[in-house]
């Protein structure tokens, strides 16, 4: 029997946070590793562990799997979030890629300077309320259906909440132009794995604080 997933990354969100969430969607446990020093990080090189020199890092299967979407879409493949035909997987693809764009304006601003982050701020629900939320509520009402792609849970819609509970962490009422998607929140959160993933004890990470960033910025050499 293969064992757990384990996850290599550093104790926070980061680019490793979607993997998690996918993983809990489709019902795996995993284990996972906390890069806190250079030395660790180091190490993973020379051994040649990282194919790029970078992390997300997952051993699953066998493989020592780099590069986010790789290991995302390896996952979505193997637990059947993936849609049931080339078509719907390039739904998929694209939606994912949408949320992916967002995700990236959110990551990004914790490294900011202060006064940088009160303009990103601004930049964030400018961008989630009028470029990418109005496309997903569109989505679900020209199809009509609870689920983005194939009227069953995918990827895509495991990503999508993230997002949302991402920039609803920067405006708790971001939906509040959006019932489409106030449902879909609604209806992905109550999925048993799902709601199980959002109660306190979770693997899921805090929003990033001032330790994380500076773990992160010390272990890459990010000065």
């Amino acid at each position: 029997m293969a064992g757990k997933p384990k996850l290599y990354y550093f104790d926070g969100r980061g680019k490793m946070e979607s993997v998690r969430w996918l993983l809990a969607a489709a019902g795996v446990e995993f284990e996972e590793v906390f890069l806190k020093t250079r030395e660790q990080y180091e190490k993973l090189l020379q051994d040649g562990a990282l194919l790029f020199q970078q992390v997300p890092m997952v051993e699953i299967d066998g493989m020592k799997m780099v590069q986010t979407r790789a290991i995302l879409s390896y996952i979505a493949a193997k637990y059947n979030l993936y849609g049931k035909d080339l078509k719907e997987r390039t739904l998929i693809d694209m939606y994912v890629g949408g949320t992916e764009d967002l995700m990236a304006f959110i990551m990004r601003f914790y490294f900011l300077s202060a006064e940088d982050k009160e303009k990103e701020h601004a930049h964030i629900i400018q961008e989630a309320t009028s470029r990418y939320f109005p496309a997903y509520e569109k989505v679900l009402k020209d199809h009509g259906q609870d689920f983005l792609v194939g009227n069953r849970l995918s990827w895509a819609d495991v990503h999508l909440l993230e997002a949302i509970l991402m920039v609803e962490e920067k405006l708790l009422d971001v939906l509040s132009a959006f019932p489409r998607l106030q449902a879909f929140k609604a209806n992905i959160s109550s999925i048993p794995t799902i709601k199980k993933f959002l109660q306190p004890g979770s693997q899921r990470k805090p929003v990033p604080d001032e330790k994380y960033v500076e773990t992160v910025r010390r272990v890459l050499q990010m000065y």
